[in-house]
């Protein structure tokens, strides 16, 4: 059946863990549309499974102006596939994991770089993080970090990636580190992953292995 509840009722406050973990969701779907995870092959997922968000309403989209091809790609089957991904909980609240987009995939394990960048940012001397894939003869793709170190604290490659192999799976951890003053952002403050990817993918016709 639908899901069919409001966003953010009352009881997401009730109990220990469960109230901290649901501050981090975006709520559950609400009256007018349907919300579900998907795998790549279109199976629908249990509840806890990461895969694309994807929406059925009459409210979505009817396509794109001039773009059938395009229209086509993300109202695939009767939903639209928003290339967000995420996952359910057993109580039908929503969590974002990252964008499809910019998921590594990595010796054929999908990496979500803000789960990475979380962990990065843990560290006292990370002012600013972010994560991406770069190419890799070996596994397709290698998890690279770019940061900002705060005024007066100094760290090392090495001690970075010490401190994210602490908290993460090892083929999670970044395989290199770059250090940079201030990280690029958008016309919105926020940063541009996709302009520090860039440079290690020219030539490649695609910033994907």
């Amino acid at each position: 059946m639908p899901m069919t509840l409001l966003l953010k009722e009352d009881h997401v406050l009730d109990g220990g863990e469960k109230k901290l973990k649901r501050l981090n969701s975006i709520g559950r779907e609400v009256y007018v549309a349907t919300v579900r995870i998907m795998d790549e092959s279109g199976n629908l997922l249990p509840p806890g499974q990461v895969g694309e968000i994807v929406v059925r309403s009459d409210q979505v989209m009817e396509g794109y102006w001039k773009k059938p091809e395009a229209t086509a790609e993300t109202l695939r089957g009767g939903w639209l596939h928003t290339r967000d991904m995420g996952y359910v909980d057993e109580d039908g609240y929503i969590y974002l994991v990252d964008r499809k987009d910019d998921m590594i995939v990595s010796g054929g394990f999908n990496i979500y770089p803000k789960e990475v960048e979380d962990i990065l940012y843990g560290h006292p001397a990370v002012l600013e993080a972010a994560v991406f894939g770069v190419p890799d003869e070996t596994w397709g793709e290698a998890v690279k970090a770019v940061i900002s170190v705060r005024s007066g604290m100094k760290v090392t490659e090495e001690e970075i990636i010490e401190h994210c192999r602490k908290h993460l799976a090892s083929y999670k951890k970044p395989k290199s580190v770059d250090f940079i003053e201030e990280l690029p952002k958008s016309p919105f403050g926020k940063i541009w992953r996709r302009k520090l990817k860039e440079p290690y993918w020219q030539g490649r016709g695609r910033m994907i292995s």
